[in-house]
């Protein structure tokens, strides 16, 4: 049983048709605004740091992470590196003003900063949280702009009135205005639905998507349409939620989350059943759900979040250990990865 090649982190893909080119793994930085436990901003440095030691040159925030505090983190954290030499991304949609009541806790912050969301897509709206991000992140150069959670996932009914903000409350005018002005490099969205992804191709030139938990091992709709519509329109991915909220980074043994929540039984049952093959050929379940989605040429980079310097590494190394084809070839075979899903090491689907 030979293992095969496994991604480097440094190597580099790029996004759309764009000249920004972003390292294989990139850093998410929920973590860092104290998504399920709080750290200290000791920590949220030595996490940056350690991805930095280890290749990773992308970046990704929003003003969301921590009600603003992740943005604040990483700003201070990468501003002692060369600022060529890495890829930035934020996010748009919620502008974030004083609280004006108690947080109850139910995003999954931790320690959040006293502020609270307000959505806004329109054109005004994007503007002012683009200029709000600067000056938190203490950088004038924001490389990537996304559109962060327009979607029925998180707005329910209210969806359509945000997506008007967008296609006739210009939204989508004002990023291009960005994009046209050389402010920012690429614009996209940063959504967990494919179909919002879908939905605004169809409306508006996209560089790149961030799209959270929807393609790992434990779902692979997305071949059915939106990976190769991307491939198609030359859309990049950049792939969040490789560990689904976390079930997949340490199996059944860990937290059990699954999309910001506790994992259900059907869910766990599937997990039970990858984490049997992986100890059947003595891989790491981590290193799986890490390497498996940046096998499609859609995707340019894999983000990963960490809470500390120790999880950093842990996670890239776990993105840099070979394989044997033998062992993706066996999940396909139980099912557990879609025919047409390309393998790693293939860059083309199993036969």
């Amino acid at each position: 049983m030979t293992p095969q090649h496994a991604p480097h982190i440094a190597q580099r893909r790029r996004i759309g048709q764009t000249k920004l080119e972003v390292s294989a793994l990139s850093l998410g930085t929920a973590p860092l605004g104290g998504l399920y436990r709080d750290l200290s901003d000791e920590e949220a440095q030595a996490t940056v740091d350690a991805a930095w030691e280890v290749g990773v040159r992308l970046f990704d925030t929003a003003p969301h992470y921590g009600h603003t505090r992740a943005e604040h983190r990483l700003g201070a954290a990468l501003r002692r590196y060369p600022r060529h030499e890495y890829v930035l991304s934020t996010k748009v949609g919620r502008r974030f003003v004083p609280r004006t009541h108690a947080y109850d806790g139910s995003e999954g912050w931790q320690n959040p900063l006293p502020f609270e969301a307000i959505y806004d897509y329109t054109r005004e709206g994007i503007l002012r949280s683009y200029e709000d991000s600067q000056q938190r992140l203490g950088m004038v150069d924001i490389d990537i702009l996304l559109v962060h959670d327009i979607g029925t996932f998180t707005h329910g009914e209210r969806n359509a009135h945000y997506w008007r903000q967008l296609s006739e409350g210009g939204g989508f005018r004002a990023l291009d205005e960005l994009r046209a002005s050389g402010a920012v490099k690429a614009v996209g969205f940063g959504v967990n639905e494919r179909e919002a992804i879908r939905a605004a191709m169809r409306e508006f030139d996209l560089d790149c998507a961030l799209l959270a938990g929807r393609y790992t091992l434990l779902e692979q709709s997305p071949l059915d349409d939106l990976l190769p519509e991307c491939v198609e329109r030359g859309v990049s991915i950049l792939l969040g939620g490789a560990f689904n909220s976390g079930i997949l980074a340490r199996g059944l043994e860990g937290e059990r989350k699954f999309n910001y929540g506790d994992a259900p039984p059907q869910v766990v049952a599937r997990v039970a059943k990858l984490d049997a093959v992986c100890r059947r050929f003595k891989v790491p379940l981590a290193a799986a759900a890490l390497q498996f989605p940046y096998a499609h040429p859609a995707v340019a980079t894999v983000l990963t979040g960490a809470r500390s310097a120790m999880e950093l590494r842990e996670n890239a190394a776990s993105f840099e250990t070979p394989l044997p084809r033998v062992f993706w070839l066996a999940l396909r075979d139980e099912g557990l990865i879609d025919a047409r899903a390309p393998l790693p090491g293939t860059g083309c689907a199993a036969r």
